[in-house]
Parts: structure tokens; C-alpha cells; sequence
């Protein structure tokens, strides 16, 4: 087959990516021609069309979808080697990329970053979203670590490895004025609204499982898969809020709110996705050392 030609790689990374021809060749700067030249010849040396067009539109075939996949962890590696190697040197300060789901903890991620944080050689870029959304963001190098608190499921393709950096377990959590003096977790769960988390969590797996054993049929007053939406409806006074007490550090510090009752059962666990890399993050390095 011959050695491959990266710059006609490079051009069909590029059309792939745009989805269009003509849009491609104005970032690249060619004729329209000229690209299409450039990628009959890749497509001669692979021995397989990559595109099939629809109208204006081009489609990736079953072969240029497996290139793309290909294109897209060359060229990232050429970032990460350009960012490790060149810019990490060059600039003074060090830059770590993090990843968080959406609905996860603020408190949490500032107790993971707070080893770093303040530090006048380092910036945090932090970017919140969904968690298939960040995994791609993570496994095309654009992120350094993505925090979650339900580890995706892996297989033998997957190159990330999942660190536990925590694991605590939820509590009943409720204003002063609704608790009285009542500490009691049946009663507790009997006699006042709850807000719980999402059902697809493993919080509301264990707060389910709980109430079975208990013989508990919980008044449901908000199910929420946002921990800081739970801590606000705590403080508004909504009802009882099961999740973990590090969600509302602040309020139970300042008495705004109390921990009515530890659920021991109940589980919580942080932890910090990485690429298995052999140049990682030193920074990275650093924050899951203080895990350690």
C-alpha cells in the first residue's frame, strides 16, 4: 500500500468534518478540484470510497467512517504532542482542561481543584455538560479530566481509566423549622415531602431500596438530577432532600439547614476520568495524588 499521505489524510479530516466540499476547500484555502483530486487519491491508496454524495451533502461510507475515527486520534495526538511538548514549555502557566457533568456538585469540584486553585501559574478551564458529550471531548484530547458520579461503563476499546477520588453517603437534610426535634428516619420519611434525586441515579437506586425495606411510601415533592437545584429547593423549604452533605456544606455550616439523619446505605461516589496518556497532565498528576 505504501506509506500514507498525511496531508490527503489532513484534506479528507477536513471535508468529513465540514460535510461539505465547498466549505472545506475555503478553510483550506484550495480549488474545489484541486481537494477532490486529493481525495480520489487517498481513496485509491485505501483501496475504498469514503464518500457517497446525497444532493449537496457528502456521506461518509461504512469505509470512510472507520478513517474518520482513525483521522480523528492522529490528529489529537498531534495536539496533545504540540501542547505537551511545545506550549507547555513556552508558557509560563499551566493550563488544565476539566470536564464536569452538568448536575454534579459545585462543592465537589472545588474540593478536587482547591489544591490548584488561586495559584497564579495555573489556569482552570472548566467546561460543564452531558456525559456522552464529554466523553468524546476527553477522548479527542480537548479535555484532561472529566468528573463524574456514575462511571460509564467501559470494554476493551476503551482507553480512559476511572479514579475514585471520594465516596460519601447521603443524608435526610432539611431547615430547623421543618425537623423540630424529630430525628427518627422512618418517621422522618413518613411525615414530610421528600426531594429526591432522578430516577436513573444510583442515589435514588439506594433511597429506593431503603424505603422498600422500610415499608416507607415516600411523598414525592421534586426528583431532581441536579444537586444544586436540590440544595436550593432544601433551603426554599420544599421538603427533606436526600443527597450528600457536602451539596450543602455551606447551609448545614451556617445552620440554614441541618442533617437530620445519616443514610448509611446510601452511596455517593466522585471520581475523575483520565486517558491512559504517556505525557498526562502534570497538573492532573498532581490533583489525584492529593487523593491519594
Amino acid at each position: 500500500m505504501g506509506q500514507l499521505n498525511y496531508n490527503h489524510l489532513r484534506y479528507f479530516w477536513v471535508v468529513a468534518r465540514e460535510g461539505h466540499l465547498t466549505r472545506a476547500a475555503e478553510r483550506l484555502n484550495l480549488s474545489q478540484s484541486a481537494l477532490s483530486t486529493q481525495i480520489r487519491k487517498l481513496e485509491h491508496q485505501l483501496g475504498h470510497p469514503l464518500f457517497e454524495r446525497r444532493g449537496r451533502r457528502l456521506i461518509l461510507t461504512e469505509a470512510g467512517k472507520v478513517t474518520l475515527d482513525h483521522s480523528d486520534a492522529i490528529f489529537a495526538a498531534g495536539e496533545e504532542l504540540l501542547g505537551t511538548l511545545k506550549h507547555s514549555k513556552i508558557e509560563s502557566r499551566q493550563v488544565l482542561r476539566v470536564g464536569a457533568l452538568a448536575t454534579l456538585s459545585r462543592n465537589f469540584q472545588m474540593k478536587f481543584l482547591s489544591p490548584v486553585l488561586g495559584d497564579p501559574d495555573f489556569e482552570i478551564v472548566i467546561h460543564s455538560g452531558n456525559l456522552p458529550g464529554l466523553l468524546t471531548e476527553l477522548e479527542a484530547h480537548r479535555l484532561d479530566v472529566l468528573l463524574v458520579n456514575q462511571v460509564p461503563l467501559r470494554d476493551a476499546a476503551t482507553n480512559w481509566i476511572a479514579h475514585l477520588i471520594d465516596e460519601q453517603h447521603a443524608s435526610l437534610v432539611g431547615t430547623a423549622e421543618r425537623l423540630g426535634a424529630e430525628r427518627n428516619v422512618e418517621t422522618l420519611l413518613n411525615t414530610h415531602p421528600l426531594i429526591l434525586p432522578s430516577i436513573d441515579s444510583g442515589l435514588r437506586n439506594g433511597f429506593d431500596a431503603l424505603a422498600e425495606r422500610l415499608g416507607v411510601r415516600p411523598q414525592i415533592a421534586a426528583e431532581v438530577d441536579d444537586m444544586a437545584m436540590m440544595r436550593v429547593l432544601a433551603r426554599e423549604d420544599i421538603g427533606l432532600a436526600v443527597l450528600p452533605p457536602i451539596v450543602v456544606k455551606d447551609e448545614l455550616a451556617n445552620g440554614r439547614l441541618i442533617e437530620a439523619a445519616p443514610l448509611e446505605s446510601i452511596t455517593e461516589s466522585f471520581s475523575a476520568i483520565t486517558l491512559i496518556r504517556r505525557f498526562p497532565n502534570p497538573l492532573l498528576s498532581r490533583l489525584i495524588a492529593s487523593e491519594d
